[in-house]
């Protein structure tokens, strides 16, 4: 049982400590699961101690952000130039193809190959698929209920998080003239669902 109680200033300094030793995104629950479980600490007093550790860090180099999974640091993209450096390898490229059948899943989720290859006019490979796949940023969230039951994918809280995206709210818009011909192509009666 959380009988143990500390300062709002040790509070921010656990926090602060787990996160920057996790390695990947931490939750609220999970942070008050594992490192606060001990302890006597509210959820509002957790948020708190968030926005204390977001409000210290605004004027640094690096930044509490919140993406899918939970809250991480990350560096200040526009130091990008400068730590890129830091690496011998460049960050892999991915196709046109890819990232158009990405942005598709990302905006229509949940959605199937057929519909994908619908909207881009052409086959969608099955590396592509795989791809995602294997980089975990989307995944099959069930079959659609039609002859062949094509596969429905939708994205992960991986891909949120390698992007630095909190949630799919945090997508930007799709210009109008787009959103309407995905939107009149996702309709036409004459679409074709294969199976996988």
């Amino acid at each position: 049982m959380a009988t143990k109680r500390i300062s709002d200033e040790q509070l921010v300094e656990i926090i602060e400590a787990a996160i920057f030793v996790a390695g990947k995104p931490v939750s609220k629950r999970h942070l008050k699961e594992t490192v606060l479980a001990d302890l006597s600490v509210s959820m509002p007093r957790i948020n708190n101690a968030i926005e204390q550790i977001q409000t210290h860090y605004q004027t640094r180099g690096i930044k509490l952000v919140a993406v899918g999974s939970g809250y991480r640091f990350q560096a200040c993209a526009s130091l990008a130039p400068w730590l890129a450096n830091l690496w011998q390898e460049r960050a892999p490229k991915y196709s046109r193809a890819l990232l158009e059948t990405l942005s598709l899943i990302a905006y229509r989720q949940p959605i199937t190959r057929g519909e994908i290859e619908q909207v881009r006019g052409v086959a969608v490979g099955s590396g592509i698929i795989k791809t995602l796949l294997e980089r975990e940023w989307v995944r099959v969230v069930g079959h659609k209920e039609v002859p062949g039951r094509p596969a429905l994918y939708a994205t992960t809280s991986a891909f949120l998080d390698y992007f630095s995206l909190a949630g799919l709210d945090e997508l930007p818009p799709l210009p109008e003239l787009q959103e309407s011909k995905i939107n009149q192509l996702l309709s036409d009666p004459s679409v074709r669902e294969l199976s996988e």
